[in-house]
């Protein structure tokens, strides 16, 4: 039964791309809503992924469970079509067939990034590398989910990004993948919304996650010390706040006029009033408007 407090009990819902970071916030905030949240991902406790990182999606699935909802590992190399077939058979057979929820969360691409070279001095393979990470991910994850919905007439695709504007984000090939995973929210609300599927991209803000954290040097409870490095962290929001953002979407009864659109969470938190796990509400927008407009330019205009 869903109540105010667990407003998608009964929900089912698939964060792929859960292990850590914005995904990880999304599924705990999911299962803290009262959803069952498949955790997919390549780094479990029996295999780490490429990243070498120590965060796996048997740790987020816990999370999920003990936040209220219950949280459902399954090692996933999202690259892989027929790995991605096999997770929604599973989920088909489990769920009877359903699935409301759908966030494309699967990144991966920081070490693949030049922040330093132009386009035409990169390493070729590194940036195709980081296209196929980040945006062929999302649209196999997509061609083996959405049937799903597509059968019940519902649901919602989300997919993060970062940025919601048409302004350059520093690299070629991250700039690349980022806009067009917004193009992929597009494209599918399009072809989504006669059957009554919405789909939104969204973006946090400045996203405090596991590595940045480490980037610091500091921890959640210290996050403040980062500051003395970089006075933009301080308007730092965990992934918590993202987490809650797409929760609001996903309860929202109201989701279809959403469909298409580029959101993030320095707006939604102003239309649903969530806050961010210290009750704060961060909004880097305003941050950005005050502080970096002359230096970078404005943010823009949404796509």
């Amino acid at each position: 039964m869903t109540t105010d407090a667990r407003p998608l009990a009964g929900k089912v819902a698939l964060v792929a791309g859960g292990t850590r970071g914005g995904g990880r916030g999304i599924a705990v905030e999911l299962g803290a809503a009262g959803a069952t949240v498949y955790v997919t991902g390549r780094s479990s406790t029996g295999e780490r992924s490429d990243l070498d990182r120590p965060e796996t999606i048997e740790q987020t699935a816990e999370k999920v469970t003990a936040a209220g909802g219950l949280g459902i590992p399954v090692r996933t190399d999202h690259s892989r079509p027929d790995e991605v077939q096999a997770l929604v058979d599973k989920i088909a057979a489990e769920q009877d067939g359903q699935l409301d929820i759908l966030v494309n969360s699967v990144w991966g691409g920081d070490p693949l990034t030049d922040w330093e070279n132009p386009l035409w001095e990169q390493d070729l393979d590194t940036g195709l590398r980081l296209l196929r990470q980040a945006v062929e991910t999302h649209v196999i994850t997509s061609r083996f989910a959405l049937p799903l919905m597509v059968a019940r007439k519902s649901g919602l695709v989300v997919e993060v990004t970062d940025g919601n504007t048409a302004r350059y984000r520093g690299s070629f090939f991250y700039d690349l993948a980022k806009s067009a995973v917004i193009r992929l929210a597009v494209a599918q609300a399009a072809e989504l919304k006669p059957h009554g599927v919405a789909a939104v991209a969204i973006t946090p803000g400045f996203l405090r996650s596991e590595a940045l954290l480490e980037h610091f040097g500091v921890t959640e409870a210290n996050w403040r010390d980062g500051a003395a490095q970089d006075p933009n962290f301080a308007h730092s929001e965990t992934p918590a706040y993202l987490g809650r953002a797409v929760a609001a979407l996903a309860a929202d009864p109201d989701i279809m006029a959403k469909t298409g659109r580029a959101l993030a969470t320095w707006g939604l938190y102003q239309e649903y009033g969530f806050t961010d796990a210290d009750g704060t509400q961060p909004d880097f927008a305003a941050h950005w408007a005050k502080n970096l407009e002359e230096q970078y330019g404005p943010l823009g205009d949404p796509l």
